[in-house]
């Protein structure tokens, strides 16, 4: 699976978040639609990735408070990113609708077998969760590039045509605390952690 990523010029502008396409989320398992929709749009400016989800929701589950809690126990937005694109190394991003943050630097073997660095933090990072149309909530969040830059002397701005690997996910429980687990490169499996199944952002300057 393939996303082109826009390019904005000027992100001191509102970002035109109407005109960026837009892609859904699907069962991580089967690829099957989901009980609640849950779109996403991403651009990118010279200096950070920016990401918005637009999801449907009819029960918050949102309890914790401090950064870098276990807030994918509860309700999440999530967003993988592989620059490299070898699967061994990758970032990962969370989002609670409290406006709580996780992020952590993941080493993994590929094997089943992976270290998760919580220390981490991308020092720059900026987020907000806002309420959209009834029954909906918005979630942004810019991810600078200069934090991405675990085995590089110096953060590697994209250039036209770069690609990444990465994904996005979404954990929502039920009214009755049935967990759902949603992707947009399904993974096969009840398991974000497979980069083998991400897909790839294509960063594109027009």
């Amino acid at each position: 699976m393939r996303y082109e990523c826009q390019y904005i010029a000027d992100e001191k502008i509102r970002i035109p978040w109407d005109e960026i396409p837009r892609e859904r989320l699907y069962d991580v398992v089967t690829g099957a639609t989901p009980r609640l929709e849950t779109q996403f749009r991403a651009c990118w400016t010279e200096e950070a990735l920016h990401i918005r989800f637009e999801c449907e929701d009819d029960h918050i589950v949102a309890t914790m408070e401090r950064r870098d809690d276990p807030i994918y126990e509860e309700d999440v937005v999530e967003v993988f990113l592989d620059p490299m694109g070898t699967g061994k190394v990758y970032y990962e991003f969370e989002l609670s609708p409290r406006g709580i943050e996780f992020d952590a630097l993941i080493h993994n073997n590929l094997d089943g077998n992976k270290k998760v660095d919580v220390a981490w933090d991308a020092k720059g990072l900026r987020t907000s969760v806002s309420d959209g149309a009834e029954g909906w909530k918005h979630y942004e969040l810019r991810i600078p590039f200069a934090d991405l830059r675990e085995g590089q002397e110096q953060a590697q701005v994209p250039r036209h045509g770069a690609e990444w690997g990465w994904n996005v996910y979404r954990i929502d429980d039920d009214t009755e605390g049935k967990r759902h687990y949603w992707a947009w490169s399904p993974t096969g499996a009840v398991n974000f952690h497979i980069p083998q199944r991400f897909g790839t952002l294509v960063f594109v300057k027009k």
